[in-house]
């Protein structure tokens, strides 16, 4: 993947993230844990993507 596709998968997964934990809020989902799984989600291409900033500053 681009930096340019890693920086819009992102941002499309911390909107998810967001209405999720509102929707949660609300009530209850189905499955609580897909919170658990996109926070992961996006702290591996936040990591990903400071990889790739340090690699190109090196």
């Amino acid at each position: 993947m681009s930096d340019k596709e890693l920086q819009e998968r992102l941002q499309t997964a911390e909107k998810e993230y967001q209405q999720e934990r509102i929707q949660h809020s609300i009530s209850p989902l189905d499955n609580p844990a897909k919170i658990t799984l996109d926070r992961r989600e996006i702290a591996r291409l936040k990591t990903e993507i400071r990889a790739r900033e340090l690699k190109i500053n090196k």
